[in-house]
């Protein structure tokens, strides 16, 4: 299987000796427009000296791409390698528009750059060591995406042979934890940072092998840090090409986990005092410290009860501006997850405001607002549930009236399968429902099992009488204030939950909510939160 489209850039081809020393490595120095040490022998390229955007010193190669052929597309200079003598070859990228992704060259093609985050300095890094002496090609090739336009800068700076990041020291006395990679069929186009609030990266791993297990040590001081994974060619690492998979631990928590994502995914987290960590959020949930079981849902609830409701016709709007897909295809067309396919092209689209519902004949008429807890179950179109978008979201209108109130769930023989392979039908043996349920794809169960603790905790003074609204109410609810699902239910929303971590979409997601009608759900800046309430 050949992943990578059309070539647009060649090579920035270095060689170097066994110090590893790279003449004008950092693009200081220039005569006229050619970088000194450095022979460019392309047409389709240019190369010129930038001072605006430097990731160290005083300037930086902007190069400009402008063919859309692959040619003889070399940069470099040559000095000699060691049999046997690891080189860690890293380089700063900077893209601006984003249409072309950068691909790490280290005696082979290795790791991509993420197109995706424009305008700032990422890098990419790669461990090689020669089985034999001699020159040692390093350097960069482009790859066009959707979008390129024929002519695109990108910025490059301080390309060094040797490791910018210190390994974690011997005897960590500050917060102790380890990060763990299963690649899948493409390690390469794996890497992964930690930064903390800085924005410096004080971690970070690249150029990995294909169906290989890695673990780093980790050592940080308390303060608070983001882990962001990427997948250059923007399938993740699970499920489509293999069954890759991480994880981020420290002080014996899992912070961060998963493995199907798009092009990248972010967690942030706090670690302070010896703690396990948590999300970045802290002065939101302040009040939360020391408590757990229901007191600590109780305080959750006062923490984010009496949000500004905007009404129902408002949640257009919402979508409009903050449920679009740049997660999936990133063509900003509404990110229905009963029709989002995660892993391959969606069977349709809905553009924004001119596709809402509206009649629908079948699957891929228009979009509506989907109550994940259906209305019914809190007595009709009652304010502030009605509108409340924490579990309100958008959806294919024909799938929508196919799942009609019914419970979520897993089923066993279907009566309906939607285009991205939603269900509904009974519900498989052993769930402890037999009634007629809809299943959403795994993709997006974690992000409706924490609609449902969030609904569990805002509306915990009313949610205790809803129980008898309807059958499905019934079957789902416990008529309590404090475990407020009934057993199977609950069971269900926590293997969902662990199964399907917090994504970065769920975490811009829920910013926006807050701008939107002024609080936040718990269980997206906290996932620890599920456990600490309602156990294991």
């Amino acid at each position: 299987m050949i992943k990578i489209g059309s070539l647009l850039l060649g090579l920035i081809a270095v060689s170097f000796s066994a110090h590893a020393d790279i003449e004008n490595a950092n693009f200081e120095s220039w005569s006229g427009n050619s970088p000194d040490g450095w022979t460019t022998i392309d047409s389709g390229i240019s190369v010129a000296r930038s001072t605006s955007q430097v990731q160290s010193g005083n300037s930086s190669a902007l190069i400009r791409v402008n063919t859309a052929s692959q040619a003889s597309t070399d940069f470099r200079q040559s000095i000699d390698g060691v049999a046997g003598q690891a080189i860690d070859v890293s380089v700063w990228i900077r893209h601006t528009e984003g249409n072309v992704r950068a691909r790490l060259y280290v005696a082979g093609y290795r790791g991509y750059s993420n197109n995706s985050l424009r305008n700032q300095w990422q890098q990419l890094s790669y461990r090689y060591t020669p089985s034999s002496s001699g020159p040692i090609s390093i350097g960069l090739r482009f790859y066009d995406t959707s979008g390129f336009d024929g002519s695109e800068i990108v910025y490059v700076d301080n390309f060094k042979p040797e490791a910018t990041i210190a390994p974690p020291p011997v005897g960590c006395t500050a917060n102790e934890g380890n990060f763990s990679l299963l690649t899948d069929n493409y390690g390469a186009e794996t890497s992964w940072k930690i930064t903390d609030a800085q924005a410096s990266v004080v971690a970070s791993g690249s150029g990995f092998a294909s169906n290989t297990s890695y673990s780093e040590a980790l050592c940080l001081e308390d303060g608070d840090y983001t882990l962001t994974i990427n997948d250059s060619y923007g399938d993740g690492i699970c499920c489509s090409y293999g069954t890759g998979s991480y994880s981020l631990t420290f002080n014996s928590q899992t912070l961060a986990s998963g493995g199907a994502f798009g092009r990248v995914e972010s967690t942030n987290f706090t670690l302070s005092s010896g703690s396990g960590g948590s999300g970045n959020t802290g002065a939101y949930y302040a009040s939360t410290d020391g408590l757990s079981s229901y007191a600590l849902k109780t305080e959750l609830f006062n923490i984010i009860k009496g949000h500004a409701t905007q009404g129902y016709g408002a949640l257009w709007g919402f979508y409009s501006s903050y449920e679009t897909d740049t997660y999936y295809e990133n063509d900003g067309s509404i990110l229905d997850i009963y029709s989002e396919r995660p892993s391959s092209n969606d069977p349709y689209t809905f553009t924004p405001v001119s596709n809402q519902c509206g009649n629908y004949q079948g699957e891929g008429g228009c979009y509506n607002r989907e109550h994940s807890f259906p209305r019914s179950w809190f007595g009709g179109a009652i304010e502030p549930m009605n509108s409340d978008v924490h579990h309100i979201f958008a959806s294919d209108g024909f799938v929508n009236s196919k799942r009609s109130s019914f419970p979520y769930g897993e089923v066993s023989s279907a009566t309906f399968t939607s285009l991205n392979g939603s269900k509904v039908g009974s519900a498989r043996s052993g769930l402890g429902y037999s009634g007629t349920v809809f299943e959403p794809i795994d993709e997006f169960k974690g992000d409706l099992a924490r609609a449902y603790f969030y609904m569990a905790t805002r509306y915990q003074d009313q949610i205790g009488t809803w129980q008898s609204n309807s059958s499905s109410a019934n079957a789902v609810l416990n008529g309590s204030s404090n475990q407020v699902f009934e057993s199977w239910f609950l069971n269900m929303l926590k293997a969902w939950h662990q199964a399907d971590p917090v994504s970065q979409k769920e975490r811009d997601r829920n910013e926006a909510a807050q701008t939107y009608q002024g609080n936040r759900n718990p269980y997206i800046d906290r996932p620890e939160f599920v456990t600490e309430i309602w156990g294991n």
